[in-house]
């Protein structure tokens, strides 16, 4: 194994970013606690990660555990919440995250609910550098809070198998996002706690692609997440991405 690269394993760490998602580790598992939207927004990340896996890998997406086989890295896990439905249909999932109490709420929630979950203590930096490799990375609501995005994406790029692929999704930066996701989100509804996002690293489509190329990854598939707030729901929309998108990513050299 090759000795670890102490400058790269935090080029891509905002040490306030971590500070600020330490501080609300006990509140992850809450439906209406600070994280109230990202358990909105879940069952539409796992339908976009479900059916691009399985159209992908070209996998029965209707049988009861569609994601067998899989060996998938959730980058920046949070307390788990998309780890484990990931788990529930049938992956080997491994969740990372540099916020040692994000990580401690994961194992214990994952403990009381029966799941197998590799959690790790550990930045993506530091997993490449022991030679880490997965079919499928979700790198969903992370790229705005990395200090380093090329890093970060290097990174990635390395720790996936060459057939492999990764979801990721993130805001836009447009007036929308600002007025939606933090004048509305963090000031006037007090979903979220303030200071939670910074709209100057918010990406537009453009610049995540452009990240992506760089970095060695296409993009190939995008849509946009829009929310109903009559109906308090999340659906995937095909041409608006003003405020949350989702994308798919494969690497660069691997184009079908």
């Amino acid at each position: 194994m090759e000795a670890r690269n102490t400058t790269a394993q935090a080029k891509s760490v905002n040490p306030d970013e971590i500070a600020h998602f330490s501080s609300m580790a006990e509140t992850w598992w809450d439906p209406n606690g600070p994280f109230k939207p990202l358990h909105q927004l879940n069952p539409t990340r796992i339908a976009f990660v479900k059916e691009q896996l399985c159209t992908h890998f070209r996998l029965d997406s209707l049988c009861e555990k569609p994601l067998k086989g899989l060996r998938i890295l959730d980058i920046g896990c949070g307390g788990g919440l998309l780890c484990e439905p990931i788990s529930r249909l049938g992956a080997v999932v491994i969740g990372a995250d540099a916020a040692e109490k994000n990580i401690k709420t994961a194992r214990v929630h994952a403990d009381q609910m029966g799941l197998d979950i590799d959690y790790r203590h550990i930045t993506a930096e530091e997993l490449a550098a022991q030679g880490e490799i997965f079919d499928a990375i979700l790198n969903m609501e992370v790229i705005e809070h990395v200090a380093d995005i090329p890093s970060f994406l290097g990174a990635c790029n390395l720790l996936l198998s060459q057939e492999g692929c990764m979801t990721l999704s993130t805001l836009n930066r447009t007036i929308k996002s600002w007025a939606m996701a933090i004048a509305g989100a963090e000031y006037i509804l007090r979903w979220l706690p303030i200071g939670t996002h910074n709209w100057k690293k918010f990406l537009k489509p453009s610049e995540l692609s452009s990240y992506a190329q760089k970095s060695g990854f296409n993009i190939t598939v995008i849509k946009g997440m829009v929310f109903n707030p009559i109906k308090s729901l999340w659906s995937l929309h095909d041409r608006d991405f003003s405020v949350n998108y989702v994308a798919l990513a494969i690497k660069s050299d691997n184009e079908r």
